[in-house]
């Protein structure tokens, strides 16, 4: 009895109809002439689906894995939803205490005290992964995300 793989039908000499031998030229090209010159700290993509989700964004100084964007490309933000942080609400009452014991506050929340950092999700448009979320001046703030060099 013989077995045969399936290489020994296959004849490499003929390329296939979807080799394109100047893909990869083709490909940096594209990428120079939406990056525009611009430096990245890395390329961002789906951790679900691998995506290519921001070519040009910087990454946090102090959580290495997250990074934050102004123009991001198959994104979906949920509008009907909104998330608060309240790690900034605790550290701004944290500081108002301070202020009042110091005496440098008369005790009344001010303006920038009451404002609560407001975000919406935003996901992969592709398989809907939750990838970041942007907020009130419209920066993407990533951090569900595959980074690579740029």
């Amino acid at each position: 009895m013989q077995f045969y793989s399936s290489d020994d039908e296959i004849d490499f000499s003929v390329k296939p109809e979807f080799y394109d031998s100047d893909i990869d030229e083709k490909d940096t090209l594209w990428v120079e002439k939406t990056r525009k010159g611009r430096v990245s700290d890395a390329v961002l993509s789906c951790p679900a689906c691998f995506t290519t989700l921001c070519l040009d964004c910087q990454r946090h100084e102090r959580y290495l894995t997250q990074y934050r964007a102004m123009f991001v490309r198959n994104c979906t933000i949920k509008t009907n939803q909104i998330l608060h942080s309240p790690s900034v609400s605790k550290r701004k009452q944290a500081k108002a205490k301070e202020k009042i014991k110091d005496g440098k506050n008369s005790g009344e929340p001010s303006e920038n005290d009451e404002e609560d950092e407001i975000f919406r999700p935003v996901c992969c448009s592709i398989c809907k992964t939750e990838v970041a979320v942007m907020d009130k001046d419209e920066v993407y703030h990533f951090f569900n995300i595959l980074a690579s060099n740029p």
